[in-house]
């Protein structure tokens, strides 16, 4: 029972009045019927039917529960309707908005992985039961499919991909492995144990990157594996009778990449692996550049077997134009390679550079394949 505060209020000379204060805070929820009344009797006066000590009857649910309900210190009201508690599922749970009580209203939900089978919010009801029994979760294999559309293969020329499943299935479709050149349309479908299945399509196209074609040298010929200019491919070439091999007997097909930042990431490409020959001019029109870019074309062969790359610089930024056999270097990055190896942009200018990347001879003058050949079979340690 609520304390009483008594107040004694008196007007004048005429009379007093005694007032009854009491806390006026709801305790337990009110009564809600769909069909008949609710009347309570509270210690505090009608006015105050959900306080702790009120005491309610319900005229249409008599038969179906207790004549009368009291407001009990747990927020409840005694003998109140309520439905079997509903059991944790594996793999999922719920929450319901008042238990098991009367009119509660509970909704699943599953854990990641599983999909729910069967209602997904039950009710308690008059007659103490669920409208609907118990949901099952029932676990669906998920497939992640690749979000990329296009690969370049590898060196062998061949692309092996495999889907990634997140748990243990059996898995049906094109068998995981080498995938060439070309368009492949892949399907798969996961099942679980319990026969539930997931699927994933897509595309994947397999690109090779290609060097530029190698002919053979004079009174030689040259025997290359895979298709002969694709990245990774090795060409070995050997003389016919009568006839020594100069240079190296094997070359090795190498993809350059002109997209980067610096021009010390283009060359840290060539370490260890080729040696460059850089030529410079104010413009293709004068005699020196044209001179030395028309010998070279008929020395690739011998070019290739010693290792050697040409880089060509020519023009003054920003109309700079910068290549590297058929890939142009963007005109930013030319013109880091000229002030890196500092190069002039007002004069014809060649220089070699050994594999490891030391600076070996400049010119300011063009000079003849067979000259550029000797220098570099007699460099130091080359010869051995």
């Amino acid at each position: 029972m609520h304390s009483c505060i008594v107040l004694a209020v008196c007007l004048g000379s005429l009379s007093c009045w005694k007032l009854n204060l009491r806390p006026r805070t709801p305790w337990c929820a009110p009564i809600k019927v769909k069909h008949g009344n609710v009347s309570c009797r509270s210690p505090g006066g009608e006015y105050y039917g959900n306080v702790m000590g009120s005491r309610c009857k319900r005229g249409y649910e008599v038969q179906h529960g207790h004549a009368e309900v009291v407001c009990m210190a747990s927020k409840h009201w005694s003998g109140k309707i309520h439905c079997p508690k509903l059991q944790m599922p594996a793999n999922g749970g719920y929450t319901c908005s008042d238990g098991s009580y009367l009119n509660s209203r509970c909704q699943f939900f599953c854990s990641p992985g599983y999909n729910l089978k069967g209602p997904n919010t039950v009710t308690c009801q008059y007659h103490k039961t669920w409208t609907s029994g118990e949901s099952v979760y029932v676990d669906i294999p998920v497939i992640k499919c690749p979000n990329l559309k296009e690969k370049t293969a590898e060196p062998s020329r061949q692309l092996f991909y495999l889907p990634k499943a997140f748990f243990s299935v059996i898995l049906k479709g094109k068998p995981p492995g080498h995938f060439p050149e070309g368009l492949h349309k892949m399907s798969y479908t996961v099942y679980d144990r319990a026969g539930n299945k997931g699927s994933c399509r897509f595309s994947i196209r397999v690109r090779v990157r290609r060097c530029s074609p190698m002919t053979p040298p004079d009174n030689g010929f040259m025997k290359c594996d895979s298709d002969g200019n694709n990245y990774g491919a090795t060409c070995e070439f050997k003389c016919t009778g009568g006839y020594e091999l100069q240079g190296s007997a094997a070359r090795v097909s190498m993809n350059i990449n002109v997209g980067v930042r610096t021009a010390s990431g283009l060359l840290d490409q060539f370490y260890e692996k080729r040696r460059l020959l850089i030529i410079s001019a104010p413009t293709a029109a004068i005699h020196y550049y044209r001179f030395q870019m028309t010998d070279l074309q008929h020395a690739q062969c011998g070019l290739d077997l010693r290792h050697v790359t040409v880089i060509e610089l020519v023009g003054i930024y920003p109309a700079q134009i910068g290549r590297i056999r058929h890939r142009l270097i963007p005109p930013g990055l030319a013109l880091q390679l000229r002030l890196l190896l500092q190069i002039s942009h007002n004069n014809f200018n060649m220089v070699m550079i050994d594999k490891q990347g030391m600076d070996r001879e400049r010119y300011t003058y063009p000079i003849t394949s067979a000259q550029i050949f000797t220098t570099i079979d007699t460099w130091q340690g080359r010869v051995d």
